[in-house]
Protein backbone atom coordinates (compact mmCIF):
# COMPACT_ATOMS: atom_id res chain seq x y z
CA UNK A 1 0.00 0.00 0.00
CA UNK A 2 1.66 3.28 -1.06
CA UNK A 3 -0.19 5.54 1.38
CA UNK A 4 -0.36 5.56 5.19
CA UNK A 5 -3.85 6.28 6.53
CA UNK A 6 -4.92 6.40 10.16
CA UNK A 7 -7.89 7.25 12.36
CA UNK A 8 -6.75 6.85 15.95
CA UNK A 9 -8.84 8.69 18.51
CA UNK A 10 -7.43 9.07 22.00
CA UNK A 11 -8.61 10.46 25.32
CA UNK A 12 -5.70 12.02 27.19
CA UNK A 13 -5.91 12.95 30.88
CA UNK A 14 -3.33 14.63 33.10
CA UNK A 15 -3.36 16.91 36.11
CA UNK A 16 -1.41 19.80 37.47
CA UNK A 17 1.45 18.88 39.80
CA UNK A 18 -0.01 17.80 43.13
CA UNK A 19 -3.41 18.71 41.66
CA UNK A 20 -2.90 22.36 42.54
CA UNK A 21 -5.82 24.50 41.25
CA UNK A 22 -3.77 26.60 38.83
CA UNK A 23 -6.28 26.47 35.97
CA UNK A 24 -8.54 29.10 37.48
CA UNK A 25 -11.28 31.05 35.69
CA UNK A 26 -8.76 33.72 34.72
CA UNK A 27 -6.71 31.42 32.48
CA UNK A 28 -8.66 28.19 31.95
CA UNK A 29 -10.14 29.02 28.53
CA UNK A 30 -6.82 30.37 27.28
CA UNK A 31 -4.95 27.26 28.41
CA UNK A 32 -7.52 24.95 26.82
CA UNK A 33 -7.30 26.91 23.56
CA UNK A 34 -3.51 26.78 23.67
CA UNK A 35 -3.55 23.02 24.28
CA UNK A 36 -5.85 22.61 21.27
CA UNK A 37 -3.50 24.71 19.12
CA UNK A 38 -0.42 22.72 20.15
CA UNK A 39 -2.22 19.47 19.34
CA UNK A 40 -3.46 20.74 15.98
CA UNK A 41 0.13 21.71 15.18
CA UNK A 42 1.04 18.07 15.85
CA UNK A 43 -1.16 16.94 12.93
CA UNK A 44 -4.45 16.43 14.76
CA UNK A 45 -7.46 17.77 12.93
CA UNK A 46 -9.92 16.95 15.69
CA UNK A 47 -9.37 18.28 19.22
CA UNK A 48 -11.72 18.83 22.17
CA UNK A 49 -10.32 20.11 25.48
CA UNK A 50 -12.08 20.25 28.83
CA UNK A 51 -11.20 20.07 32.47
CA UNK A 52 -11.24 21.76 35.83
CA UNK A 53 -8.83 23.81 37.91
CA UNK A 54 -6.52 20.85 38.51
CA UNK A 55 -6.62 18.69 35.39
CA UNK A 56 -7.43 18.46 31.69
CA UNK A 57 -9.10 15.97 29.38
CA UNK A 58 -8.23 16.08 25.71
CA UNK A 59 -10.01 14.10 23.01
CA UNK A 60 -8.15 14.12 19.72
CA UNK A 61 -7.18 12.30 16.56
CA UNK A 62 -3.65 11.02 17.19
CA UNK A 63 -2.54 11.37 13.59
CA UNK A 64 0.28 9.30 12.16
CA UNK A 65 3.43 11.31 12.75
CA UNK A 66 4.10 11.01 16.49
CA UNK A 67 4.54 8.29 19.07
CA UNK A 68 2.22 8.80 22.08
CA UNK A 69 4.99 9.45 24.62
CA UNK A 70 6.65 12.08 22.40
CA UNK A 71 3.28 13.62 21.60
CA UNK A 72 2.31 14.02 25.26
CA UNK A 73 5.76 15.26 26.23
CA UNK A 74 5.59 18.04 23.65
CA UNK A 75 2.01 19.02 24.54
CA UNK A 76 2.85 19.26 28.24
CA UNK A 77 6.17 21.04 27.71
CA UNK A 78 4.78 23.70 25.35
CA UNK A 79 1.64 24.34 27.39
CA UNK A 80 3.57 24.52 30.66
CA UNK A 81 5.81 27.22 29.21
CA UNK A 82 2.71 29.10 28.05
CA UNK A 83 0.99 28.97 31.45
CA UNK A 84 4.08 30.42 33.12
CA UNK A 85 3.82 33.51 30.89
CA UNK A 86 0.29 34.31 32.09
CA UNK A 87 1.31 36.04 35.30
CA UNK A 88 3.53 35.84 38.33
CA UNK A 89 1.13 33.59 40.24
CA UNK A 90 1.58 30.92 37.54
CA UNK A 91 5.39 30.81 37.56
CA UNK A 92 5.39 27.72 39.79
CA UNK A 93 3.08 25.86 37.39
CA UNK A 94 3.90 22.30 36.36
CA UNK A 95 1.94 19.38 34.99
CA UNK A 96 2.15 16.06 36.81
CA UNK A 97 4.80 13.69 35.44
CA UNK A 98 2.44 10.97 34.25
CA UNK A 99 -0.72 10.80 32.19
CA UNK A 100 -3.46 8.46 31.11
CA UNK A 101 -4.24 7.90 27.44
CA UNK A 102 -7.15 5.75 26.39
CA UNK A 103 -8.25 4.60 22.94
CA UNK A 104 -11.66 5.75 21.76
CA UNK A 105 -13.78 3.94 19.21
CA UNK A 106 -15.33 6.17 16.53
CA UNK A 107 -18.69 4.76 17.67
CA UNK A 108 -18.08 6.23 21.16
CA UNK A 109 -16.68 9.57 20.03
CA UNK A 110 -19.85 11.58 20.69
CA UNK A 111 -20.24 10.30 24.24
CA UNK A 112 -16.60 10.92 25.14
CA UNK A 113 -16.77 14.39 23.58
CA UNK A 114 -19.73 15.25 25.81
CA UNK A 115 -17.86 13.84 28.80
CA UNK A 116 -14.82 16.04 28.05
CA UNK A 117 -16.93 19.16 27.47
CA UNK A 118 -18.96 18.64 30.67
CA UNK A 119 -16.04 18.27 33.09
CA UNK A 120 -17.09 21.19 35.29
CA UNK A 121 -20.49 19.62 35.88
CA UNK A 122 -19.05 16.14 36.30
CA UNK A 123 -16.69 17.28 39.05
CA UNK A 124 -19.41 18.75 41.21
CA UNK A 125 -19.78 15.25 42.67
CA UNK A 126 -16.50 13.46 41.95
CA UNK A 127 -12.82 14.20 42.62
CA UNK A 128 -10.13 13.87 39.99
CA UNK A 129 -8.68 10.88 41.85
CA UNK A 130 -12.05 9.08 41.86
CA UNK A 131 -12.56 9.82 38.18
CA UNK A 132 -9.04 8.71 37.20
CA UNK A 133 -9.32 5.42 39.12
CA UNK A 134 -12.62 4.74 37.33
CA UNK A 135 -11.02 5.43 33.94
CA UNK A 136 -8.13 3.07 34.67
CA UNK A 137 -10.47 0.35 35.87
CA UNK A 138 -12.90 0.83 32.96
CA UNK A 139 -10.03 0.40 30.50
CA UNK A 140 -8.58 -2.58 32.35
CA UNK A 141 -5.32 -0.85 33.21
CA UNK A 142 -3.66 -2.28 36.32
CA UNK A 143 -2.10 0.31 38.60
CA UNK A 144 -0.42 0.69 41.95
CA UNK A 145 -1.97 3.52 43.96
CA UNK A 146 1.45 4.40 45.42
CA UNK A 147 2.73 5.45 42.00
CA UNK A 148 -0.30 7.09 40.39
CA UNK A 149 -0.16 10.44 42.16
CA UNK A 150 2.68 12.96 42.30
Amino acid sequence: MPQSLTKLYAHLVFSTKDRRPFLDDEICERVHAYLATVIRNLDSRYVVVGGTKDHVHILFDMGKLHAPVEFVEQVKRESSKFVKTLGTKYRAFYWQRGYGMFSVSPANLGGIERYVREQQEHHRTKTFQEEYRELLEHHGIPYDERFVWD
